[in-house]
C-alpha cells in the first residue's frame, strides 16, 4: 500500500526538478561511496561519526593491554590468569565479529 501523501510527494518534486532546484548539487555526476553493507549503513555512520566501536574492536584494544601486560609479567601464576583471560576474549572477540558480520 501507497503512502496516503505519494501523489502530493511526487508533484512537489516534480515541481522541483522543474525549477531546477536539483541542478548543481555537490557530487553530482559521481559514483556514490561504496558501501560494503547496505542493511547497516546509518548504523555504520552514525557509530562511526560518534567514535563509537564495534564490541569486537573494543575487546580487541583489552587484549592488546593483556598482551603487553604479559610481555611484562615475569610471575608464573599471573602469567597463567592473563593467559586464561586472553584465551576468553579471543573467544569473545570471534562471536562478537561474527555477530557484527551476520
Amino acid at each position: 500500500m501507497d503512502h496516503p501523501l505519494i501523489d502530493l510527494i511526487d508533484a512537489r518534486i516534480a515541481a522541483a526538478e522543474a525549477e531546477g532546484a536539483f541542478d548543481d548539487l555537490p557530487g553530482a555526476g559521481q559514483p556514490l561511496p561504496p558501501c560494503d553493507d547496505p542493511e547497516n549503513a546509518l548504523l555504520n555512520r552514525l557509530m562511526r561519526d560518534s567514535g563509537a566501536a564495534p564490541e569486537f574492536v573494543t575487546l580487541a584494544r583489552t587484549l592488546k593491554a593483556l598482551r603487553a601486560e604479559l610481555a611484562e609479567t615475569g610471575d608464573r601464576s599471573a602469567r597463567r590468569i592473563l593467559m586464561r583471560e586472553m584465551s576468553m576474549l579471543e573467544a569473545r572477540i570471534e562471536m562478537a565479529r561474527r555477530a557484527w558480520t551476520g
